[in-house]
């Protein structure tokens, strides 16, 4: 069993920055593939960016590439998503999840194994 914990969420103006911190605890940290996914109010959960378990590939969705980073710190059992030049439209309560699937999508909810309980953030115009 693994638990994910997530914080840094918070209100901030259109244009800044925030980092998401995603703990894991449970088996092998380095084991596990990451992703962060996000969801707006009447909307549904979408998928924000990825990192592999191993040589850490990262994928960014286009929505939000150029402003947010996905990076882990195997060592701190910790996943990090750097979001800069907030707009109002990245408000959402944003998830990590982990997975210890092989072969399956890591773009969508079905490709992973366990989620954190989600943290908000809102940003202002």
């Amino acid at each position: 069993q693994v638990q994910l914990v997530e914080s840094g969420g918070g209100l901030v103006q259109a244009g800044g920055s925030l980092r998401l911190s995603c703990a894991a605890s449970g088996r092998t940290f380095s084991s596990y593939a990451m992703g962060w996914f996000r969801q707006a109010p009447g909307k549904e959960r979408e998928f924000v960016a990825t990192i592999s378990r191993s040589v850490g590939s990262t994928y960014i969705a286009n929505s939000v590439k150029g402003r947010f980073t996905i990076s882990r710190d195997n060592a701190k059992n910790t996943v990090y998503l750097q979001m800069n030049s907030l707009n109002p439209e990245d408000t959402a309560v944003y998830y990590c999840a982990a997975s210890l699937k092989y072969g399956s999508s890591p773009f969508v909810d079905s490709g992973y194994d366990y989620w954190g309980q989600g943290t908000q953030v809102t940003v202002s115009s």
